[in-house]
Parts: C-alpha cells; sequence; structure tokens
C-alpha cells in the first residue's frame, strides 16, 4: 500500500455515473464528480517536463537566456547562467534528501497520469481516487494540511476559484506543483492543467479525461480494468473516511530486528530501542505487546556501517503494519496479505559516541508522528 498520504481507499456506485452524460450533469452542485478516463488524444504528453534541476540555477533573474512559459529549453541548457560568471555552474540549490524524493514523486506522478480517475466532490471535501484505489482527499478550505506519498510528508493547499479546485503542493523552498481541476459540459469532460512552478514559472501540461463507465478498483479486488469493467456486481460498502483503517486501534506490537555488529558497535541498541518505543506507545495511550508481528505492529529496522574515517552512518525505518485478507487475481479465494498503514525513515551519520542515541531519537519522533495520526483518526 506505502500511502504517502494516511490515505483511505474509496468506491463509488456505478449508478452515479449515470448522470455523466446528461444535461442534468452541467447543474451538478459538484461538477468535477464521477468516473472519468483518460483521453490520449486530448490530452499533452511532452517528452520532458518538470523541476529545474538542482544543479542549475532556477531564478530568471540568474539565468535571463532561460525560459519559463513550459518549454522544455530551459531545462536542456543552462542558457544565460554563465552571464552569472565563472561561479555559477557550481552554483547548486541546497536540497535534502527529503526534498529530493518529493520532487521525484511528484514529477513521476505528472509524467505518468492516472489512467482512470473517481473524484467525489462534496462541500468540504474532494477525494480523488486512482484505477489502482490509491486515494487521496483534499479539503478546499485554502488552509494547509499534510498529505504522505509513498512515506513522504508534503503540504498542500487546495482552494475552489468558482468551479474550478486548485490543489498546491508544496515541493520545496521556491518549488510548487499546481494542479487545476475543471469541468467542461459541452462535451463532457475534466480538464487537469498542472504546472511546476519556480518562482511563479515553469512547464505546463493538460490532461483531458472523458466520462468512464464505474468500475472497482485494483486494491478492492486485485482485478485487470478490463476484467473489472465487464463486472456488474455492486461492490463492497466499507469506511471511506480519511483514516477509517486507524480507527479503534488500541493494541499494537513492538518488533525490532536483530542489529548487526556494525550497529552494536556505533551504539545502536535493541534493547534501548524497544524500550523508548514502548514507552512511548504505552504513554500514547496504547496496550503494547513486546517482540510481536502478529495483528498491527510496529517492525523496526536498522542498517548500519562505517566508513573509512570512523563515522557511523544508519538507515533506520518504522514501519506499522497489519495484516487483511485480499482477492489477488492469480488466486481464486481470498487469501491473507501484509498490508502497510504508515512509513517513516531517515539516514543518519555521526561519531560512534552518540550516534545509538542520535538513532533512537529519530524512530521515537517517527513514532510520534505515528502515534497523533491514530489519535487525529480516531477523534
Amino acid at each position: 500500500m506505502g500511502r504517502s498520504v494516511a490515505l483511505g481507499l474509496f468506491m463509488t456506485a456505478v449508478a452515479g455515473t449515470a448522470c455523466l452524460a446528461t444535461p442534468a450533469r452541467a447543474q451538478n452542485a459538484a461538477p468535477l464528480a464521477g468516473v472519468w478516463t483518460l483521453s490520449r488524444a486530448l490530452s499533452e504528453f511532452p517528452r520532458d517536463i518538470g523541476f529545474t534541476p538542482s544543479w542549475l540555477p532556477t531564478s530568471t533573474e540568474d539565468a535571463p537566456g532561460t525560459g519559463s512559459n513550459g518549454g522544455g529549453g530551459r531545462r536542456g541548457s543552462a542558457g544565460g547562467a554563465g552571464n552569472r560568471g565563472p561561479a555559477a555552474p557550481f552554483s547548486a540549490r541546497a536540497e535534502s534528501s527529503e526534498d529530493a524524493q518529493r520532487v521525484q514523486l511528484l514529477t513521476a506522478e505528472v509524467r505518468n497520469p492516472p489512467v482512470r480517475l473517481t473524484v467525489t466532490d462534496t462541500p468540504t471535501a474532494v477525494t480523488i481516487t486512482n484505477e489502482r484505489g490509491q486515494s487521496r482527499t483534499l479539503h478546499p478550505d485554502s488552509k494547509e494540511e499534510s498529505i504522505e506519498l509513498q512515506g513522504v510528508p508534503i503540504s498542500v493547499t487546495s482552494k475552489r476559484e468558482g468551479d474550478r479546485l486548485v490543489v498546491t503542493y508544496r515541493v520545496e523552498q521556491d518549488r510548487e506543483l499546481r494542479y487545476t481541476y475543471s469541468y467542461s459540459a459541452n462535451p463532457s469532460r475534466l480538464v487537469v492543467d498542472v504546472q511546476f512552478l519556480e518562482h511563479g514559472a515553469g512547464d505546463k501540461v493538460r490532461r483531458v479525461y472523458e466520462p468512464g463507465a464505474g468500475i472497482e478498483t485494483l486494491a478492492s479486488t486485485g482485478a485487470d480494468p478490463a476484467r473489472a469493467s465487464s463486472n456488474q456486481s455492486a461492490p463492497e460498502a466499507f469506511d471511506q473516511r480519511p483514516g477509517a483503517e486507524l480507527k479503534g486501534l488500541r493494541s499494537l506490537g513492538v518488533l525490532i530486528e536483530d542489529l548487526s555488529p556494525e550497529a552494536v558497535a556505533c551504539g545502536v541498541s535493541h534493547d534501548t530501542i524497544e524500550s523508548a518505543l514502548s514507552k512511548q506507545l504505552t504513554d500514547g495511550g496504547f496496550v503494547v505487546r513486546h517482540n510481536s508481528d502478529d495483528d498491527t505492529y510496529v517492525y523496526v529496522n536498522v542498517i548500519t556501517d562505517t566508513l573509512a574515517n570512523g563515522m557511523c552512518v544508519s538507515r533506520y525505518d518504522a514501519f506499522l503494519y497489519t495484516h487483511a485478507t485480499a482477492k489477488l487475481s492469480y488466486r481464486d479465494q481470498p487469501v491473507l496479505v501484509q498490508v502497510s498503514l504508515m512509513h517513516r525513515g531517515g539516514i543518519g551519520t555521526s561519531a560512534p559516541m552518540g550516534h545509538g542515541a542520535a538513532v533512537a531519537r529519530g524512530l521515537e519522533n517517527y513514532i510520534g508522528l505515528f502515534i497523533t495520526q491514530i489519535h487525529d483518526a480516531n477523534k
């Protein structure tokens, strides 16, 4: 699952799409709502689109010869960057690993758009679900909220401008990705305009979706879309609210993966981590099961190595796992599968003295975020 966002799955009934082809669709209070299929003939698919690479200047002040209206030329050449003097080629954007992940994930979404979108549009929330059952719920109140994309937190702001929905993802400083969803009544279409914004300008692309028949999502059926579209049975009802998968969660197991000799030599302690995280979860109101991967549990993995200069480097990850039954496309009956509800991870480098404590603090921060998200879902 790996959600970016604690994302909830969503299904719409086939009957909800019946109004798409009727004149009454134009008077719908939620014109974006419906099931939509990407039209490749009507959409734009530029060969090269995205943000300026971090090693190139992004400001038009710094690079007066570069374009900013969506063309690919500004990204393929340093252009006027040479006007800044000899130091210009070595002036790179400071970018953290998390910023780089956000750039990569959000750019990949634009370059490989969903083939099918299921949209529910209410006054307070808009839920967008792709053909794989991955959902994103946005609140068009102009307030910043945080979602997760493959475990990476992303700040997003949504607002309505007339019948349009404008969604802005904050990628990093001076970099935003803006989606504008609008409805065209004649013919019935959902138009999605995307722009990469760097200092207010950047590449643009338009995607056009046409009305599509309602189908069960891949995540809920494990089926191929072509086969699922012929399935006329009504989808099973389930809780569609954001964070529904975390409601009622009061007991958690804790399982810390065995550490390598390198980790132990760098001061990382299995017992210290287990004790600290167990206490944190207990203080958060959870019943804790030690060394347990039954039902729903926190799993921690630390991989450590030593550099030539004696410094220690550790990759540490915390997962929230559970188990569920699912019907897979290659099986004729449901099977038990492991599901990742949440994930956080990071890399830390430091001297051996204090390295173990730094890794433990990093993991405690992640568990604190898990606890907050579970509490929010149960309010």
